[in-house]
This record gives structure tokens, C-alpha cells and sequence, in this order.
């Protein structure tokens, strides 16, 4: 730990400021609460931080969080995982405004961040260690929730354009406003590039895999009364990407994917005895298709298609104000469709799931969670779940000391089950225990943040590909452990020192493998990152950030390396008017040659400018 704070002080420096005077989380509980009444590990980036960094993918957000590692097979949109505190990338639940997207037809129900690019997005929570309580299935490793503005009386508009480095062009505007009882707010964004060859250039490989990204997105709220509301909320992406697909040594392909994610919710809230009680009723919709062709035109040669229909039911009673009691029921339906090579697959499955969890403050400064979930899937029966966590503030908030554990339970995906190549319809569930310690520290009147947690997750019948048997099967164990730090320093208004810091060892503990104890693959054990940002008296805003990560494993056997790399870059903005604003920056600053998985190819120095407009 002594080594933890060394490094940090000497690293002072880093994304952003986190949104450390964010004090609302809504992703632990699936309720507003202040972050002193949260004992988990989470991190809040907001509107202010995706402003200032520029950053076009989710991924380049989250890549500076602590725990976080991320691995993308080449060009901008291609196929992306994030990792959270060692755990598969499989077992990060995503929400999007509220829905469930994990994918049903996905390997493992993973969710691809490949065509998950910032546009209208205002606001991104982390959550990282296991928490199936409230969030259910494929929360192992955390939750990354991404939220769109909730629109407010009034009018705004939001709008911006950019060019730059392989005839990059990404564009997005949004409008929102609301009178009364009636509020709402759309939003569009357009994202193309030629990209970069997706076969690594070191194999010789140089035709550049081009991406197109559409993206909208709109949220309505009508107020039929002061208890009564109706949210609707729509999300959708149109991604059309020119991958390079080899077996072997990486090569130039012509292989083509287009991707289309329909994501609805609608929901009903009710609020009775002066707001002690709250009813929320919602249906939400995921339907993602995957259409692949071995070369550009013609009829796709195969394809994907997962939908989840989903009903929720969440209610909030608070007799008094230190207690609350949250409670609900949700049923889901995935499905999963397969087309291809002269043969069909379809599957579905039912899962019925309560929960309860009571949040308590038995005494000044300390609040006390803990709750219970039950699922009943059907290929495998019944299971419960339990959770529980603590805050403790001696001092109103300068001090908080956190502790948590957390247990977490994912059912196979449909594909891993009954892919007629792969699957095995006899995989179990997997499940994990996961703990945590914390402190956060504020000083200086809270111009000087300090949060460092130690963590550790067991997880047992992982699944994972056996080489064996050509199938899936339930043939790991493995065990990830480490701290995470963070550091934000704001010596005057106008200067943002941040650094964080994590350390993550996660192994292979499957008794008998012949991988025991080696470390999992394309996950560094240490990752620091670092910036600045400084607002010149004149208006000018600059920055940089500098993002250093540790060598890691490509594969289990952990026979090839992927060495750690260093990657730096610079930002900056001017108000031209109240309303126009003119931004630019440079990514990989020092043009460093690097990997994220072995065989595909990443981004060397690049340049992009643009305006925006803000009313």
C-alpha cells in the first residue's frame, strides 16, 4: 500500500477528475443514494469529464478507470472487451438507460464496446466487484451503466463536429427541453472513419478496415400527476465494419460485419404516502442482430440474433427516514437465433427472479445494506444469491470507510448451451464471491481526494473453452485479488491534478490444469494512469493524459506475451463565443507501437480538431 501512495504522488496527474463531487450514485442500489451511504467501489465519470477528454469510444473512458483492462481487435468498432478487476469480459453487465444489452446470442452473453461510442452519452457509473442483488445474472465482475441527459424543463441543444487523422469524421447533436408536465429529448450521432488495418502491420497486413456508426437515441417523461409518471426511453446502433477475420497468422481479409441494436423501455412510477412508498413498473426490449459476409455485397453468409424481453417490478418503502427497503421482481425471456453454413440453431430460455434489500443507519455516519436474491432459470432451477455492504463516516463525509461482499451468479448463454459445434447442454452456472475493503479520504476542504480499495473475487465453474473436447465446459477456477487507487488534487479552480492506480492478480486456480497458477490472458497485473487539465485565465482549457500499462498473457498457457506500452496524449479547447467552441487533440502523442491481443493492430499517432455549440 506504502508502494501504492508513493507511486501515486509521484504520478500526480491523470483523467479528468473522476466526478468525485458526483455524490449521487444510482447503480448500486438501482436508486438515488448519496455516496456516503454506499459501501461498494464505484466510479462516476460525467458530463464534464466526456467534455473535456474528447474521447470517441466508451472504452477510451473507461481505460483510465482503476480495475478496468479492455482488449480491441483492431480498427475503431471492432470486436472490444472490458475486463473489470480480472473477471472474463463476459461477465461485465452493461446497461444503457436503464436496459439490460448483454447480448443472448453472444459467447458468453457478452456485450461488445466496439460499437459503443461516446455521442450523446452524459453520464457513466462503474461499479466493480461481483453484485447480483439487484442487477441479477453476469454481474461478476461489475456493472458499467451509461446513461443518456435526462431531459429538464426548459431548452437546450447540444451539437459538434470533428475531422481528422484517416479521414475520420464523427458528428453528434442533441436537443431536449420540457414544459409542464411533459419533458423529452432526442439525439443523433454519426461516427466514420477509413480506420487502420485490423491485421497487425507487423505481419505484413496494410488495407485499412473502414467503420460507420450511426447512433440515436430519445427519453420522454409525461407527469400525469405529482405521484404518477410514464418514462420512455429508445436507444439504437447501426454499425457497418470492415474486419480482418484470419486462422493462423493475421492477414488482410475482406470480411464484412453490419450490427443493428434496438434497445426500448417503458415504465410507469407511482409514489404514495408522501413519497415513502415508489412503484416502478417497466418492460424493456434488447433485440441485437449480426449479419457477417465473407466479402461486401450479396446475402450475409451468416448471423446472429439475440432478443430479451423483460418485465421489472421495483418497489422503494422508507417508514422512516434512517431505513428503506428495497424490493422486486423482474421475469426475462432471452432468445437466441443462428443462421449459416446449410444449418439453423434457435433457443430460448425463462428466468423468474426476487429480490429484497434492506438499507439502514442505525447511527450517525454509518449505513448498513444487505439483501437477498432468488432466480429460478429454466434449464437449471433455483438459486439465491447474497450481498452485503457498509459505510462508515466519522467525520460527515471526509472519511468514509467501505466494506462489501458480494456473491454473483451467471447462467451459460444460449450459444455456449446449444451451438451445435460448441455447446454443452450440461454447463452449470457460474458463481463468485467477491470482497472489499475501502477508504476514501478528503482533505484540504476537498481539494485533495485520496480512495484506496483492496479487493478479492473467487469464482468457480467458470466457463471456458476446453481444447480437449472442442465444447464449453466448467473448467476453471480462478482467483483475482489487488488494490485500486485513485488521487485528485485541485490546488486553485483552474488546475485538476488526478492519478490512479491498480494492481490486478488474476490466476488460473483450476486444481490439475495444467495452467494452474498462471496469470489470465490480456490482463496486465498493473495499470497507472495519469493527467492534467488547466483553465487559462483567457479562456483557453488544456490537458494531457499519459495511461502506462504492465506486460500481460495473450492466451491461458501464458506462452505469449504482449508486452506493456505507454501512451500519451494531448487536448485542448477555446470559446470562441458564449456558444461556439473550437477543440482539437492528439492521441499516442509519441506515435508508441503496442498490442491489446496479439495478431491485430492499433492506432499510432494521431491528430483530430473540431467546433461545438452549446445553447
Amino acid at each position: 500500500m506504502l508502494k501504492t501512495a508513493l507511486s501515486l504522488a509521484a504520478l500526480i496527474a491523470a483523467t479528468p477528475a473522476l466526478a468525485q463531487d458526483d455524490d449521487i450514485i444510482v447503480t448500486a442500489a438501482g436508486i438515488a443514494q448519496h455516496r456516503d451511504e454506499v459501501g461498494q467501489a464505484i466510479t462516476v465519470i460525467d458530463a464534464d469529464t466526456i467534455r473535456i477528454r474528447q474521447d470517441v469510444t466508451v472504452v477510451d473512458l473507461l481505460a483510465t478507470t482503476p480495475g478496468v483492462r479492455w482488449s480491441r481487435n483492431g480498427t475503431t468498432g471492432a470486436v472490444t472487451g472490458v475486463s473489470l478487476r480480472g473477471a472474463e469480459t463476459t461477465q461485465t453487465l452493461v446497461l444503457i438507460d436503464g436496459v439490460k444489452v448483454n447480448d443472448p446470442s453472444g459467447i458468453g452473453d457478452g456485450f461488445d464496446f466496439g460499437n459503443l461510442l461516446v455521442g450523446n452519452i452524459h453520464r457513466i457509473e462503474v461499479l466493480r466487484g461481483s453484485n447480483s442483488i439487484v442487477h441479477g445474472s453476469q454481474a461478476i465482475g461489475g456493472v458499467v451503466n451509461v446513461m443518456t441527459q435526462t431531459p429538464t424543463d426548459g431548452f437546450a441543444a447540444n451539437a459538434s463536429a470533428e475531422y481528422g487523422y484517416s479521414d475520420t469524421w464523427n458528428a453528434k447533436a442533441d436537443i431536449s427541453g420540457g414544459k409542464g408536465a411533459v419533458t423529452g429529448g432526442i439525439g443523433a450521432a454519426w461516427f466514420s472513419t477509413d480506420g487502420i488495418s485490423s491485421a497487425a502491420r507487423a505481419f505484413g497486413a496494410t488495407e485499412k478496415d473502414g467503420y460507420e456508426n450511426l447512433t440515436l437515441n430519445g427519453r420522454a417523461k409525461i407527469a400525469f400527476s405529482d405521484a404518477l409518471s410514464l418514462d420512455l426511453r429508445g436507444y439504437y446502433i447501426h454499425a457497418d465494419l470492415d474486419y480482418d477475420s484470419f486462422f493462423g497468422a493475421p492477414a488482410d481479409s475482406a470480411d464484412v460485419s453490419i450490427a443493428d441494436q434496438y434497445i426500448g423501455y417503458a415504465g410507469l412510477n407511482l409514489s404514495l404516502l408522501d413519497g415513502r412508498f415508489t412503484s416502478r413498473a417497466a418492460v424493456t426490449f434488447l433485440r441485437a442482430t449480426r449479419d457477417y459476409y465473407f466479402a461486401r455485397g450479396g446475402d450475409p453468409d451468416y448471423g446472429y440474433t439475440g432478443e430479451n424481453w423483460r418485465f421489472e417490478y421495483q418497489g422503494v418503502y422508507a417508514p422512516v427516514d434512517a431505513a428503506k427497503l428495497v424490493f422486486g421482481y423482474e421475469h426475462e425471456r432471452p432468445d437466441y437465433d443462428f443462421f449459416g453454413f446449410g444449418d439453423t440453431a434457435a433457443a430460448k430460455a425463462n428466468l423468474d427472479s426476487v429480490y429484497a434489500l434492506a438499507i439502514v443507519k442505525p447511527l450517525a455516519g454509518l449505513s448498513l445494506s444487505g439483501g437477498v436474491r432468488h432466480g429460478d432459470h429454466s434449464q437449471f432451477g433455483g438459486a439465491t444469491t447474497l450481498g452485503a455492504n457498509a459505510n462508515y463516516t466519522p467525520n460527515g463525509g471526509a472519511t468514509n470507510i467501505r466494506l462489501s461482499y458480494g456473491e454473483g451468479y451467471k447462467a451459460p448463454s444460449l450459444y455456449q448451451l446449444y451451438d451445435k459445434w460448441s455447446g454443452n447442454a450440461d454447463l452449470q452456472p457460474e458463481r463468485s464471491k467477491s470482497y472489499d475493503i475501502g477508504l476514501d479520504q478528503s482533505a484540504l476542504g476537498g481539494a485533495a481526494q485520496l480512495s484506496v480499495t483492496w479487493f478479492r473475487r473467487d469464482t468457480r465453474d467458470q466457463i471456458n473453452y476446453d481444447n480437449a473436447t472442442f465444447t464449453y465446459g466448467n473448467i476453471d477456477r480462478t482467483r483475482a485479488k489487488g488494490v485500486e487507487a485513485t488521487l485528485t488534487l485541485r490546488p486553485v479552480d483552474a488546475l485538476t491534478l488526478t492519478a490512479s492506480y491498480s494492481h490486478v492478480d488474476a490466476r488460473d486456480r483450476s486444481a490439475g490444469s495444467a495452467n494452474l497458477g498462471n496469470r489470465l490472458a490480456r490482463r496486465a497485473a498493473d495499470a497507472v494512469s495519469a493527467s492534467v487539465d488547466y483553465e487559462w485565465a483567457f479562456g483557453l482549457s488544456t490537458g494531457a493524459t499519459l495511461t502506462m500499462v504492465g506486460d500481460s498473457y495473450d492466451n491461458a498457457a501464458n506462452s505469449r506475451r504482449l508486452d506493456g506500452y505507454a501512451l500519451a496524449g494531448v487536448r485542448a479547447s477555446f470559446p470562441v463565443t458564449d456558444h461556439w467552441e473550437v477543440f482539437g487533440r492528439v492521441d499516442n502523442l509519441f506515435d508508441a507501437d503496442y498490442v491489446t491481443a496479439y495478431g491485430y493492430g492499433t492506432y499510432g499517432r494521431s491528430a483530430y480538431g473540431g467546433v461545438r455549440a452549446r445553447f
